[in-house]
């Protein structure tokens, strides 16, 4: 049974605080991460107009902000240590929450207050709306569309955003760092084009001030925060002792390193452990190349042997030697180390953070919207393999596994399960539905790879799909760790 744990208070005075910062997208990961960060720096007197005022603008975030806003928005947070210690904490960084279904104008205004230097953002990977395969914002969106042509009521981020940048241009005329927190390689340069993309092809003269007085700073952010359930309430709530209708809970890990490019100032959040630099794509590579692409190769496979948690799947001696040999084998070579950190610890980190029991995330998690996961996750490193002539059996594997696991919707028990793919289109439905497992490799999400022309890979990965479906995922994963497949191709 689980121990109980002091619950800590913020030690500052929550009425003193002051919105510096809107962020869009209140989810349980910015909770663990960059709210609890600013919660930390809050203490500090000099840091007290950096609070956050929340954001949510989908109808499904009605229940979290009634939640949020009857506990006064504070919420608990429990970190689950590696070494089977936790803490938890009593965050208070969220000092206003708004949700546009209560109406648009409170939202705009506050887009548009001076005191507001930063709108930072997680939306998910897939919800900067670029096209995965030419890397374009897509302006034929029904939603987007809407958004262009009725500037005064937007529906959509990049609609609400404009509205707020076009008040900030009419009235006081200060611009605003837009910050993306999401798990995409140069976030900051995405985040970018999307809005600029926007914004130029409602209002050309906004568009040009926005170049001038919006910059985006790239960034990477790191820290597992699994889903909560309703048996994760009760449970945490057992142990805190706080009566909390919203508790996050994350692993002991965290990161966060910022390209130091803010136009209107910004919070001293180094006195708390956030890295400023110059340049992160070395940190960026680091950890989309290990980390996530790494959770990517482990989910599909782990999920259709019958595993349910990270943490279980990684007392499978089958699941941590793919992922070990994928890491050291097929990425390392194109990760060049940031800073003064080692890659072998790094990678030995990994490996003990997945497998962390007291987090025990979801594997389902991990297989969400795979469409918007392997161009970021996966395809950059795999282009780089198949031009240097590498071994591309685990990939192979992987792609075999996802056409698997969205095709047929059952696992090597035969239990099913839902596959939750947002972004998916009528023509990646038809590639999973066709009989011949070639034309999968059209699938939108690796299409720009080509890979039914590339030699070995085809003949690869159309073995692994039919072994996969004669004897189950597990007897394939066990062959394709042990090599003894390897060898037969």
């Amino acid at each position: 049974m689980d121990m109980k744990i002091d619950l800590s208070s913020y030690d500052y005075d929550k009425a003193l605080i002051k919105s510096g910062i809107v962020h869009i997208g209140i989810g349980n990961f910015h909770r663990a991460h960059q709210a609890y960060y600013i919660n930390s720096l809050l203490s500090d007197s000099t840091q007290q107009d950096w609070g956050i005022t929340g954001v949510c603008l989908l109808p499904s975030d009605q229940l979290l902000v009634e939640k949020l806003r009857s506990q006064d928005l504070d919420y608990s947070l429990t970190v689950c240590g590696r070494n089977g210690t936790d803490e938890a904490f009593k965050i208070g960084s969220i000092i206003e929450l708004l949700w546009s279904g209560e109406g648009a104008e409170p939202v705009i205004s506050k887009l548009a207050d001076p005191a507001i230097k930063i709108i930072s953002l997680t939306i998910t990977e897939g919800g900067y709306n670029i096209d995965k395969q030419s890397g374009e914002f897509v302006l034929t969106n029904e939603s987007i569309q809407h958004d262009l042509q009725n500037p005064d009521s937007p529906s959509t981020v990049f609609g609400y955003v404009a509205a707020g940048l076009r008040k900030r241009m009419n009235g006081h005329g200060k611009g605003v760092t837009i910050l993306c927190c999401d798990n995409l390689q140069h976030n900051g340069n995405t985040a970018r084009k999307a809005f600029l993309t926007f914004i130029k092809n409602q209002d050309s003269k906004l568009g040009n001030w926005a170049e001038a007085h919006v910059s985006f700073p790239n960034s990477m952010v790191d820290r597992i925060t699994p889903a909560t359930t309703a048996q994760d309430v009760k449970r945490l709530n057992e142990r805190t002792n706080f009566q909390d209708l919203a508790p996050v809970y994350c692993e002991d890990f965290i990161q966060w390193v910022i390209e130091d490019n803010f136009i209107e100032g910004r919070p001293a959040l180094e006195r708390v452990g956030v890295e400023f630099t110059n340049d992160v794509s070395a940190f960026e590579n680091m950890k989309l190349s290990l980390l996530n692409a790494s959770h990517t190769l482990l989910s599909y496979p782990a999920f259709l042997k019958g595993h349910r948690k990270v943490d279980q799947a990684m007392n499978d001696k089958s699941v941590v030697k793919l992922v070990r040999d994928f890491m050291d084998i097929d990425i390392t070579p194109y990760v060049p180390a940031p800073g003064s950190i080692d890659l072998e610890d790094y990678k030995q980190t990994l490996v003990e953070r997945f497998a962390n029991s007291s987090v025990s995330d979801q594997i389902s998690r991990l297989c969400f919207d795979g469409l918007s996961k392997f161009p970021v996750y996966i395809v950059p490193n795999l282009a780089k393999m198949i031009v240097d002539g590498q071994d591309l059996s685990r990939l192979a594997f992987l792609i075999a596994c996802y056409r698997h696991y969205l095709k047929y919707q059952k696992d090597d028990q035969l239990n099913a399960f839902d596959v939750a793919e947002p972004w998916m289109n009528f023509a990646d439905s038809d590639l999973i539905a066709d009989s011949e497992p070639v034309a999968f490799l059209s699938f939108s999400a690796f299409k720009s790879l080509e890979l039914h022309s590339v030699e070995g890979f085809t003949k690869q990965y159309v073995d692994y799909v039919e072994r996969i479906k004669n004897n189950g995922c597990g007897t394939v994963l066990d062959e394709v760790t042990s090599g003894s497949i390897n060898s037969q191709h």
